[in-house]
This record gives C-alpha cells, structure tokens and sequence, in this order.
C-alpha cells in the first residue's frame, strides 16, 4: 500500500503525536522524564557504552507502549463512549503492557545503577 503523503509529511505526523502526547499525557510526561533523568545520571556515573544503550533501550520501549497505550484508549473512546466491559478489558490491557514495561526498567535500573552507584558509597 502506498502512502498519500511525501515521507516528509509522516515525519511531521509522527511528531505531531509525540507533541500531543507530550501536551496530553500525564504519564508520557513522567515517563519521558524520569527517562531524561536516567540518562543524564548515568552520564554522571560513567556508564559504558553498552549500559547507556541498554537503559535507552529500556526507555524508548516504555515510551513506545505508552504511546500505544494512549491511541488505544483514544479508539476505545470514539467507538464506545460509554462503559463496556470489552472496551474496559482493551484499555485495562493496554496500561498493562505499560506496566509490565515499567517494572521491566526499574529492574534494568536497578541491575546497571545499584552497584555503581553502591561503590560510590562504600
């Protein structure tokens, strides 16, 4: 299937989204956030190389369900406004997924920041 729109354009969709998400999303905010600060710490700390891709890995992917999660929920709520225990189950498992990949960077947090950040203090 072929796109209407110059490659350009996508661009500026793309980025449209991440702006209303931005603008939005409460979580998105936090996400991204905590995402920025996790990167900049771990600059201070000296990651290596390997480390400072796996944390910005982990963040892109709890960034990506987020946004997946919020256009998700927008669907759900143009075709069923009102309360229905599918559209209920759809938007429920789509938090999940944001979560599941929430407690997945926490953990990648702990494993590459606690011993660095463990040596610092003993």
């Amino acid at each position: 299937m072929e796109s209407r729109h110059s490659i350009f354009k996508s661009f500026k969709f793309a980025f449209e989204g991440v702006s209303v998400a931005f603008a939005k999303g409460r979580n998105f905010k936090i996400q991204l956030g905590i995402g920025i600060f996790a990167i900049i710490f771990g600059l201070i700390l000296n990651l290596s190389v390997v480390e400072l891709l796996d944390i910005t890995l982990t963040i892109a992917i709890v960034l990506i369900l987020e946004l997946l999660n919020t256009a998700i929920e927008s669907i759900v709520d143009m075709v069923s406004p009102e309360i229905q225990p599918k559209a209920k189950i759809a938007k429920d498992v789509s938090a999940a997924a944001v979560l599941i990949a929430s407690f997945a960077a926490v953990a990648v947090g702990a494993f590459i920041f606690l011993p660095k950040v463990l040596a610092l203090l003993f």
